[in-house]
């Protein structure tokens, strides 16, 4: 199950500019390439699930929109052979560290998770060393 599809990535950007972005065949058809989009689909699928594996279980059973738009943001970036404006990749860059984010647990996603193993290293150390001050030794003082 991939986080998104052709119609939501032309609902966003829109027709005209996913032809320029994958009709590469000699002359252009002026059709949008679904092969191209299918793998920069396929390629946002694996940047955002290894990022998510070390977090949460998968496939995730709901998508949450906030990946969606992260996946969005990332394909329309991946579609782009040379240098996309900078817009697109600023984009893409903000989709980059929030996934960061997610990966690290700085920002929850509301689906089901998986608890990340423990580096045995955080929670509280005590240690339960004999008392320098007794009642026997403090006679007197007391």
């Amino acid at each position: 199950m991939s986080y998104v599809d052709l119609d939501q990535l032309t609902d966003r950007y829109g027709e005209a500019l996913l032809v320029d972005l994958t009709d590469r065949a000699t002359p252009a058809t002026g059709e949008i390439d679904a092969d191209v989009v299918a793998r920069a689909i396929a390629d946002t699928k694996a940047v955002i699930d290894g990022h998510l594996a070390g977090r949460y279980k998968l496939p995730l059973a709901e998508t949450p929109q906030l990946v969606v738009d992260l996946a969005l943001q990332i394909a329309i970036y991946k579609l782009h052979r040379f240098t996309p404006n900078d817009k697109i990749k600023d984009d893409y860059k903000a989709a980059m560290g929030l996934l960061a984010k997610i990966a690290s647990g700085t920002v929850r996603l509301d689906v089901e998770g998986v608890e990340p193993a423990s580096s045995g290293s955080s929670g509280v150390q005590t240690n339960d060393r004999e008392r320098p001050f007794t009642n026997d030794n403090l006679k007197g003082f007391i």
